[in-house]
């Protein structure tokens, strides 16, 4: 580097650099970064009124980097170095400045923004937590404050003064959204503005190609004719069913229902009536109408996400949908470099097709790279997809949630199912308030009552005696009296040992195979159920929801009333028969104590001594109260940490405590076809970035931490990228039962490896 290009450096105050091919150096001016973060930050909140909150925000969130330590630092000791802007242990902070300078500003407003500011890398702070300890917002003020890191910045030779000084009146702010109970919420959704505007502007600068590529070329518009283009075909190859003909019937409802107002609307539909396209129908005239940015589609099961957002790429094209959920993500490593921040998504997307997890938890969530998403789910159309599956221990605090994104960031939602979930306020004889629900919701459907009575297609045969368990022998056997039928059980292990006792040509479906090999099976099981060939099916509940699989016989193991209704959706779904068969059979041992076994409970005390009508719609309501009244709805006393008093959030703590699948331990990639071994040589080689993340999704399997551990003990994984663990061995994957457990695997051969 010349001594001429040295003092043109020294005399810039740097955000970020950057080496380029020929050896030369390119500044991203710290001046530059913060208007337009301040700018970019200020666009997003506006869809909730929060742009004078962001524009200060962006504008001081970097401010730490004035400090001389910190231009020190990026010059000399990183090297240039091409991280140096992403704050981690060891390296000069830079976050605390803009925070004090904040509080200084307005005491109370400059508390909100501190929250922001300090947490703009690390993730937002908790308050004063005990836990949290030294990490706490109070003591990384008080610190930084003791160490003077606002002053040296304000002594900074040249630092613009539209930088430093505020260019908004305390008066043109706004309070919190929803008053104390949504602080949390304001708070993250400004946050979301904040880091998304960081990052994106960082990769303009640092990564040009992959900032073009986020460019939205789709509108919601242009979306709904393919859509209407796709549905007028689809309607024109109908069969002239009874079943088809309801399925148009749902469709009208929607259309004309999504000319409503906006708020909470239910989609109660039988399963088989065609809800997934009815439910995208409503949501695009919906949007279109209010002028929503997206759609967002979030599912239970990370098992059938992939069918859902095939069907809509199919329709719209790849580019206009967003696959995104947690089975595997590199926002969950802890390992933080510039090129997985980047591969991070904000769901810029017009349809995003996600998980019940990865919605739910982003949405009180402390991670940087988890909340960047939010300030998108604002103003947008949201379809809980079988919302009975609502986790009840949770429901407090996601009900509250979903209530201020209605009533406060113009989110509409609708709760799609076949058997609602009793989700109203409820008050004990006092006339109080005992649980608050979802109370302002509008049905879609003109006559539901009229819709289930002319779709039932099957008789249910329940256990004569809920006293006595059959084997598991008992039940093969008695399964083998049936050519074709399907068969749900309640977990891996019990599908696995099932399994083992059919005979050869039975199918297996669990979630220990990964997305692309369950895919690849449900479509082979469709293709030979629609050619008319019998077959046998074990599976998981992973089936029964959004896979429209078509079985004479349906065999479920005893389970909420919810899982059996589901279940029935996979017998006589098209009505071609007079009626289906679905038994439910008590299977060897009731499940431990938790929610399956509440499930099952509350499934025997709505039928008992009823003999007929088993999934009467009117029974679910009962039901669902019999199984809530189980279960604490804010188990994990998540509320408490969010309301507390005035200014006081405990986000790091919250977070900890809402993890929807607190036992899965590990996400690790399998070694499934030629493509998931070339994939997860690829991550080796050249580590992670955004589009390998997605089609890794596909080859990733969910396990729980002792079998990860038992996994890693044999010599059977590795660690393929920082926190990203992948199978080594060649027969630790099975072509029929997924990922086999520790005990089924040799690895004493070297020849095994497979990477």
């Amino acid at each position: 580097m010349t001594n001429e290009m040295k003092n043109e450096i020294n005399n810039e105050f740097i955000a970020h650099v950057k080496q380029t091919d020929d050896g030369h150096w390119e500044l991203h001016k710290l001046p530059d970064h913060l208007k337009s973060v301040s700018e970019l930050a200020a666009k997003f909140a506006q869809s909730f009124n929060g742009q004078n909150w962001a524009i200060l925000a962006g504008l001081w969130h970097d401010l730490g980097k004035y400090r001389p330590a910190f231009q020190h630092y990026i010059r000399i000791v990183s090297g240039y170095n091409e991280n140096a802007h992403i704050e981690q242990p060891g390296k000069t902070v830079h976050s605390e400045a803009g925070a004090i300078h904040a509080v200084a500003w307005n005491k109370v407003a400059g508390r909100f923004l501190a929250y922001l500011i300090a947490g703009h890398h690390s993730g937002l702070p908790d308050w004063n937590k005990a836990e949290a300890g030294a990490s706490s917002l109070f003591n990384r003020l008080f610190r930084a404050e003791q160490e003077q890191h606002l002053e040296e910045v304000l002594n900074a030779s040249d630092i613009p003064p539209d930088v430093v000084n505020s260019p908004v009146i305390i008066s043109d702010l706004s309070k919190p959204l929803g008053g104390s109970n949504g602080l949390h919420l304001w708070l993250r959704m400004l946050f979301s503005c904040l880091v998304d505007a960081d990052f994106l502007d960082t990769e303009r600068f640092m990564d040009p190609v992959s900032a073009q590529e986020r460019a939205d070329i789709y509108s919601l518009e242009y979306l709904k004719q393919r859509f209407d283009d796709y549905m007028s075909l689809k309607s024109a190859s109908a069969e002239p069913t009874l079943v088809n003909q309801k399925r148009a019937e749902i469709l009208r409802d929607c259309r004309s229902a999504a000319l409503e107002s906006q708020g909470v609307f239910t989609l109660t539909v039988p399963t088989g009536g065609g809800k997934t396209l009815s439910g995208m129908a409503f949501a695009l005239e919906h949007a279109i109408k209010h002028k929503k940015s997206r759609i967002i589609i979030a599912i239970p099961y990370t098992s059938i996400i992939e069918q859902t957002a095939d069907q809509y790429r199919q329709i719209f094209g790849d580019d206009a949908v967003l696959e995104h959920h947690s089975n595997f993500d590199p926002e969950s490593s802890t390992q933080e470099n510039a090129r997985n921040r980047l591969a991070a998504e904000n769901w810029d997307a017009p349809i995003i097709v996600t998980t019940n997890v990865q919605l739910l938890e982003s949405l009180f969530s402390a991670k940087t790279s988890r909340c960047r998403k939010l300030h998108n789910i604002a103003n947008s159309v949201i379809i809980l997809d079988e919302a009975q599956l609502l986790p009840p221990d949770y429901l407090k605090p996601i009900l509250s949630v979903l209530r201020l994104l209605t009533e406060h960031y113009g989110v509409t939602l609708v709760l799609s199912t076949a058997t609602q979930p009793a989700l109203g306020t409820t008050k004990n004889s006092f006339d109080r308030v005992v649980f608050e629900g979802l109370d302002a919701k509008k049905e879609i459907i003109s006559d539901v009552d009229g819709l289930f009575s002319q779709l039932n297609r099957v008789e249910i045969q329940k256990p004569s005696d809920f006293s006595i368990r059959c084997t598991w022998d008992e039940l093969a056997q008695e399964l083998l009296q049936y050519p074709s039928v399907l068969v749900i059980v309640n977990s891996r292990r019990d599908a696995r040992e099932l399994y083992s006792l059919m005979p050869e040509g039975t199918i297996h479906l669990s979630a220990l195979m990964c997305g692309e090999h369950r895919s690849k099976v449900i479509f082979d099981i469709k293709k030979r159920l629609k050619a008319g060939e019998n077959l046998r099916v074990v599976s998981t509940q992973l089936v029964e929801a959004g896979v429209d699989l078509d079985f004479p016989v349906v065999f479920r193991a005893l389970a909420g009333l919810d899982s059996i209704a589901q279940a029935a959706g996979r017998c006589n779904r098209e009505g071609k028969l007079g009626k289906g068969k679905v038994v439910v059979f008590q299977p060897p041992k009731s499940p431990a104590k938790g929610l399956l076994l509440f499930g099952e409970q509350a499934t025997r005390t709505v039928w008992h001594q009823k003999e007929d009508d088993l999934l009467s719609h009117q029974l679910f309501n009962s039901y669902f109260r019999q199984f809530f009244a189980q279960v604490d709805s804010d188990a994990h006393q998540i509320m408490p940490l969010l309301i507390q008093e005035p200014g006081v959030v405990q986000f790091r703590s919250a977070a900890e405590r809402f993890r929807l699948i607190p036992d899965i331990g590990k996400s690790i990639l399998v070694p499934y076809g030629e493509n998931g071994f070339d994939l997860m040589d690829q991550l080796k080689r050249e580590g992670p970035h955004r589009k390998l993340m997605r089609k890794l999704q596909r080859y990733s399997v969910n396990i729980y931490e002792p079998e990860f551990l038992a996994l890693k003990k044999i010599g059977a994984v590795e660690e393929l990228s920082p926190e990203v663990f992948g199978i080594c061995v060649t027969n630790a994957y099975d072509g029929s039962l997924g990922l086999l457990p520790a005990d089924k695997i040799y690895t004493g051969d070297p020849a095994q490896s497979v990477i």
